[in-house]
């Protein structure tokens, strides 16, 4: 068996045409509460808002306080609406919710705002602690040639001593090693096998070498040599 369809009434079709373009509506002064009711719980922060900003003479807080409760309890806890609410028992007075939330909006946007200051200070006070070290370093003047070297020495005349000595311990490094050896033991064979070479030239050889090497003397002084 088959239900006949609800077919939807002119006021529901206006209300799902109401909600569905919340984001233009805006003066409701005419409208019943009963169908705001069931209209502006849809609505955003933004779109309340802009719709009892734009309804004049009449007031909406029959409706929309109850959503701002809501929002206040979105944004900032359950424990503190109900400290809110504490503090108006307390002091016997009544606020609506959305002058305490925008209160307490603008106490957080300050305190933001204030956290943000601090942190910007901060950040200065520490570029300028880094910048004041920089021109400290910069601002030193090199030690002058009076004074005391790194390496130990006074100036130009130290550096020259402690060249030097890096120089006389290079040299005794090395004519300690094992190459220097070598290259004396090679030096001193070089040299006997020239003297015994020199010592077993045949006599006449050594005359014919020695009366060349006079007349070559002789000719570059302009004399004959006699022979005889």
């Amino acid at each position: 068996m088959e239900f006949p369809r609800k077919v939807p009434t002119l006021v529901e079709l206006c209300l799902q045409t109401a909600i569905s373009n919340l984001r233009y509506i805006g003066d409701v002064g005419e409208v019943d509460l009963y169908l705001l009711k069931d209209i502006l719980p849809h609505c955003n922060i933004d779109q309340l808002t802009h719709i009892e900003d734009s309804t004049q003479g009449r007031d909406l807080s029959p409706v929309t306080d109850a959503l701002w409760k809501r929002f206040y309890e979105q944004q900032f806890g359950v424990e503190s609406a109900n400290t809110v609410i504490k503090r108006m028992k307390q002091k016997k007075i009544v606020f609506k919710w959305r002058q305490l939330f925008e209160a307490k909006t603008k106490e957080r946007e300050e305190a933001q705002n204030k956290m943000g200051e601090k942190l910007k200070q901060r950040y200065a006070e520490t570029q300028a602690k880094k910048q004041s070290r920089q021109i400290q370093i910069c601002s030193k003047i090199p030690p002058s040639a009076g004074k005391r070297s790194y390496w130990g020495g006074s100036g130009p005349s130290g550096m020259s001593n402690v060249k030097g000595n890096l120089m006389k311990k290079a040299k005794l490094e090395y004519l300690n090693s094992h190459e220097a050896k070598v290259h004396a033991l090679m030096r001193r064979n070089a040299s006997q096998q020239n003297s015994l070479s020199q010592t077993s030239l045949p006599r006449s050889t050594r005359q014919n070498n020695f009366l060349q090497s006079n007349s070559a003397s002789s000719l570059k002084n302009g004399k004959p040599v006699a022979r005889k």
